[in-house]
């Protein structure tokens, strides 16, 4: 059983409420469950309600189950596989398809076709997560590369917390940035109005986030880019060209509503990823083509042009 402590300092604020607003990786919902289960307590007492006010100071101790997961089923779903060796797989994973299990999506992941594709990576980097070191969005497109082995796992963490992997990305943003080239340095964390996304924020609520960018072509009122994340934070790209005021075309969660452009999902692909391998430490550069769906955009954009 896990414990987590802290002391509360919103007064006249629900309790419930100010347990989720201060524990950014539960939801309401979940706080309220361990709050009727008997786990959270208030200078000592057991939470009576989740609905009960809060005066400030008082320290509470939120007793945290711990998750048994279901292991993960392989599951016959193709693959494009750009590489593959003893240590590693390089995938170009589709739109639509969410790399690892979460809430919601127990079935249909990478990490299910990769299992579907090599059983033997079970267990490898944890069992929901069977040889990923690194995530894509669910419509992000692109290039991702899982390992084979815990030999491997370990040195492609090591490249990816030491930013010697180099990734880059394809964007079609609203507008344009200010500058044809550029280096975005916010830092990135939970939106507080709004825990499920992220945002740029202070120093202190946030992760340092580098995104170096420039620009590839030019519309009427867009703009295609190339980015470069240096750094690998959640919606990093999306966050970043949201707050420059160029949002990623068809990015309804941090771009405009309504797309300003006809296209199937917010235009970002992971293009192109350089790495080590780990059987030989050569570095290796892999591609992976636009897909047609955001070809087709482009090719709308240059048609009006």
């Amino acid at each position: 059983m896990n414990e987590l402590r802290l002391t509360l300092d919103t007064p006249g604020e629900r309790l419930d409420k100010a347990l989720a607003a201060a524990l950014a990786d539960f939801s309401r919902t979940q706080i309220q469950r361990l709050i009727e289960n008997g786990l959270v307590a208030v200078d000592g007492v057991v939470a009576a309600k989740v609905g009960q006010k809060v005066e400030g100071g008082e320290r509470v101790v939120v007793r945290v189950p711990p998750v048994v997961p279901a292991a993960i089923q392989p599951e016959a779903i193709p693959l494009a596989i750009v590489y593959e060796d003893d240590d590693i797989i390089v995938i170009d994973k589709p739109a639509g398809m969410i790399v690892h299990p979460s809430a919601g999506h127990v079935r249909g992941t990478l990490a299910h076709a990769v299992l579907g594709h090599d059983p033997e990576i079970e267990g490898v980097g944890g069992e929901q997560r069977p040889g990923i070191v690194h995530r894509l969005d669910k419509e992000t497109s692109g290039l991702i590369v899982v390992a084979k082995n815990d030999r491997a796992h370990r040195d492609l963490q090591r490249q990816f917390k030491s930013r010697a992997v180099e990734k880059v990305y394809t964007a079609l943003v609203d507008g344009a940035p200010p500058t044809d080239r550029g280096r975005i340095e916010t830092p990135i964390g939970r939106d507080p109005r709004n825990r499920k996304r992220m945002a740029v924020v202070s120093g202190d609520l946030g992760r340092e986030a580098i995104t170096e960018y420039r620009v590839v072509e030019k519309f009427q009122a867009h703009t295609l880019v190339e980015a470069r994340p240096r750094t690998g934070r959640t919606h990093q790209i999306r966050v970043h060209f949201a707050f420059l005021g160029c949002p990623v075309a068809g990015d309804t969660v941090y771009g405009r509503r309504h797309s300003t452009i006809a296209t199937p999902r917010h235009f970002l692909h992971a293009a192109r990823l350089t790495l080590a391998l780990p059987s030989t430490g050569g570095r290796k550069v892999f591609d992976a083509p636009l897909p047609e769906a955001l070809q087709q955009v482009l090719f709308d954009l240059r048609s009006r042009s």
